[in-house]
């Protein structure tokens, strides 16, 4: 492995020479600074990253935190694809990642923050995590940088997608469609899950329209075979609903193996929405109508924020959440029956 001192021989110069040139301290001249770093590139020269950071007190290591109780872990279409575009935008200014989980060191299992400190990360980005969980809480309430995503609360730091917005666009355009019978099987239980559902009810009532016990039913995302059982059950009410809103459009395929075992056909006799807006649900016949989460912007925003409050830059407290909004995709799977 090449060391800073070949290159200092090569170069003839000393090792803090090449040290301030690789580091472009000021009171080394350029044309050194550059003959230092062509012969470090020939040779193939990198500097130790554990030996820089002691030096600088910088690691350039983001942590994330995503922990699936389900243990979908990265399968999940819409975390899969935000953490991707926070990778791809915190690597452009030369951040590397690490998943922080259960970690055990001599013995000791650490807690989130314990073991944030053990890998020296220089901020957090929290996702899909127990975010009343106490490990999770006291990394929020720490002193290091932490961005969460998809959780609001008035004193963290959050980017979330406007899920309020999202279903109340939902229910009015299939109260639009004609539709009054409207089922919602949700999701697990979260803070976006409250929002959606209380959502549903408000805009439900605001338009006159009942909410149906038999109507509305606990499944979980991404669980296509939970989502085919209840609808199953919902579509053998005596009067079952004309339309209903999945939790995602993954589990928007359960409900369309339910129909298809039960000799019905999309949306001729049976409508359904689901969320994410993931393009799988946009290519297929029937394609899904939906909500479009913008996962590459909230991605993008959740490494803005969090470098931002990694390199100390003042933050205001309107700008401590960002709200990146939705979108309503008139799909192929809401009937008209006005």
């Amino acid at each position: 492995m090449v060391s800073i001192k070949d290159v200092a021989k090569k170069c003839g110069v000393s090792v803090a020479t090449v040290s301030k040139a690789l580091n472009d301290c000021s009171d080394i001249s350029q044309a050194t600074k550059k003959k230092v770093r062509d012969v470090a590139k020939e040779l193939g020269y990198f500097p130790n990253s554990q030996a820089k950071a002691l030096k600088t007190s910088r690691t350039n290591t983001i942590g994330i935190i995503y922990a699936d109780k389900f243990g979908n872990g990265l399968s999940q279409n819409y975390f899969s694809a935000v953490i991707d575009s926070f990778k791809v935008a915190v690597e452009r200014k030369g951040y590397d990642i690490i998943f922080i989980g259960s970690q055990t060191v001599d013995g000791n299992k650490l807690s989130y923050y314990e073991h944030c400190r053990y890998r020296n990360v220089e901020g957090v980005l929290v996702a899909c995590v127990d975010f009343y969980d106490r490990d999770v809480c006291t990394l929020l309430r720490s002193d290091l940088p932490v961005v969460s995503l998809d959780f609001f609360s008035k004193r963290d730091y959050s980017v979330y997608s406007d899920n309020r917005q999202g279903m109340r666009d939902i229910i009015e355009y299939v109260y639009d469609m004609g539709h009054r019978k409207i089922g919602y099987i949700y999701g697990d239980t979260s803070q976006v899950t409250t929002i959606r559902l209380d959502t549903y009810i408000e805009t439900m009532k605001q338009l006159g329209l009942s909410v149906e016990v038999d109507y509305v039913r606990q499944g979980r995302y991404n669980d296509i075979e939970l989502a085919k059982k209840l609808t199953k059950e919902m579509l053998s009410l005596y009067e079952p609903p004309t339309c209903l809103i999945m939790p995602d459009d993954i589990a928007s395929f359960g409900a369309f193996m339910a129909a298809g075992d039960m000799g019905l056909k999309l949306p001729d006799d049976l409508s359904v929405v689901g969320y994410d807006g993931i393009q799988i649900g946009q290519i297929m016949e029937p394609n899904i109508t939906t909500v479009y989460q913008d996962t590459k912007l909230l991605g993008i925003k959740s490494a803005e924020l969090l470098l931002k409050r990694i390199n100390g830059e003042e933050i205001t407290d309107i700008n401590k959440q960002v709200v990146i909004e939705t979108r309503l995709l008139k799909g192929q799977t809401v009937k008209a029956l006005t």
